[in-house]
């Protein structure tokens, strides 16, 4: 009974203050949008693929459209021009991030670059960022360490060929990323176990997918004290699963000692707290936070690109071959891809544009933040909206994009639009402040990887299954990857 009056007295209270949020906002012109309901605004519009749902939502209230979860105002971009708006011309006024129980617990109080409030804190960890740990000297240092992972991940994938079986390939690029990003950021491999019984790539996909479930405690913060969908405990001890191994981490580069010249990120962030020369008081729950940021990036964005390219390639044999004679003709059939090579595969690299366009792995990128009220295009957004720039729904805009349904690189022939933050039509990596630092490494990896299992192998689905029988049905998380993993079989191609 006591549980009952306690639940009445709630809904009354929530109910009370909608009302007079919404007397308030009466007063100013919101952009449009759906109907809602009392208290839930219109999180109960929602579903399994938030970023299909906006998108559907949005084809009937247009690209700025206004929506209320819970206490909290939304802001949905929807097209090109409505994105330039808000992060190129008025950039500045959402350059922030919005309190998210997840990034509190499991970045160190949101003292990672990816959430990060913006401030004199956020610009200086940035910088120190792009000049120290992803500037083109320390991404190219890593070279002669992409190469020799490649060349074991050939060789592995060479086995599996002789004995004409199918691969797991999601899972093989998992495994590929995570080594390739254990060893850059933190010098040398570690174990599955080491981290947890789970593994790396189980632990960073929860911690993503943590990030990006409707929490009740983001949009009811009274509420996030009683944790009603047990995410909390779920954050909390993921948190210190991160915080144990990081710290384990650091005391193995502690008592190392120099590394010699190729220094790893940890590495680098050390010495530079070592040598209290940074501008902002520099310790080490910021290393582990930029540790976690590094790791997640270039290991769980760079596999799912691959995941969605190769599968595009495998619906599209057509598209396939044209890229390994594009291979054929820049390399040759005696070696692999190098980077050196990368630049000279245009059509390769409209695949991959067209495979960004089409299945962006951060669809809804991370919600920018209104650290001021303002006015867009003659709209009021109000100060502490969320702004969420739906890239699903900008790569399928009709007034963008010809037949935007279809895959069709050649679409991008004789055109400038690339995937850098420059061009709205084509925003994987977001653009203005908040856009991506690690664009130039997570192309390469991405189109080394793929470069090279087009260029050693040639694919077959199994069973026979015809090319346009591929499951391509999408699992939401911060990173959205494939729903089931993409099995192929391999025939090595390279004349030994």
């Amino acid at each position: 009974m006591e549980l009952g009056w306690f639940w009445l007295t709630v809904m009354v209270v929530v109910a009370g203050s909608l009302v007079s949020l919404a007397r308030r906002k009466k007063m100013k012109r919101l952009p449009p949008g759906p109907k809602g309901v009392p208290i839930l605004g219109h999180l109960h519009m929602l579903g399994k693929n938030p970023h299909q749902d906006l998108h559907r939502i949005a084809k009937d209230h247009g690209p700025i459209m206004y929506m209320q979860f819970g206490f909290v105002p939304n802001i949905v971009v929807s097209s090109p021009e409505a994105a330039e708006l808000f992060l190129k011309t008025h950039d500045l006024v959402f350059a922030s991030r919005p309190p998210h129980q997840a990034a509190k617990y499991i970045s160190w109080d949101q003292r990672n670059l990816s959430f990060g409030a913006y401030g004199p804190y956020w610009r200086n960890m940035r910088k120190l960022c792009t000049l120290e740990l992803l500037s083109t000297l320390k991404i190219n240092s890593f070279q002669p360490m992409r190469r020799e992972e490649l060349r074991l991940f050939v060789e592995s994938l060479k086995g599996a060929a002789g004995e004409r079986v199918a691969v797991d390939l999601s899972d093989k690029v998992a495994s590929l990323t995570a080594e390739m990003s254990c060893r850059m950021v933190f010098g040398k491999k570690y174990d599955d176990q080491d981290i947890d019984e789970r593994g790396f790539k189980k632990v960073i996909q929860e911690g993503m997918k943590l990030a990006a479930v409707p929490n009740l405690g983001d949009y009811f913060p009274f509420l996030g004290v009683l944790d009603l969908q047990g995410l909390t405990r779920k954050m909390k001890a993921l948190a210190k699963v991160f915080d144990d191994f990081f710290e384990k981490v650091i005391e193995d580069h502690v008592g190392a000692g120099d590394h010699g010249e190729t220094k790893d990120i940890v590495d680098t962030m050390m010495s530079i707290m070592q040598s209290g020369e940074c501008e902002f008081q520099f310790d080490r729950r910021h290393v582990k936070a930029i540790m976690l940021d590094m790791l997640a990036a270039s290991m769980d964005t760079a596999a799912a690109s691959v995941d969605w390219i190769l599968s595009e390639l495998l619906r599209n044999p057509a598209v396939m071959e044209k890229v390994k004679k594009e291979l054929e003709q820049v390399v040759g059939l005696k070696r692999m891809v190098e980077e050196s090579d990368l630049d000279r595969l245009e059509y390769l690299n409209m695949v991959v544009k067209e495979t960004y366009r089409l299945h962006p792995v951060a669809p809804l990128l991370i919600p920018h933040y209104a650290r001021e009220e303002s006015t867009v295009d003659g709209y009021n957004i109000p100060k502490e909206s969320r702004i969420i720039v739906n890239t699903y729904a900008i790569g399928r805009d009709p007034n963008a994009w010809t037949d935007p349904e279809k895959f069709l690189p050649e679409r991008f022939v004789g055109s400038d639009i690339d995937v850098r933050g420059q061009h709205f039509q084509l925003l994987p990596f977001g653009s203005g402040r908040r856009g991506c630092p690690g664009i130039q490494l997570g192309l390469i990896q991405v189109r080394l990887i793929v470069s090279q299992l087009v260029h050693c192998f040639d694919w077959q689905l199994p069973n026979d299954m015809p090319p346009k029988e591929l499951n391509m049905d999408e699992d939401f998380s911060l990173v959205v990857t494939r729903a089931n993993p993409l099995m192929a079989i391999p025939s090595f191609r390279l004349q030994n």
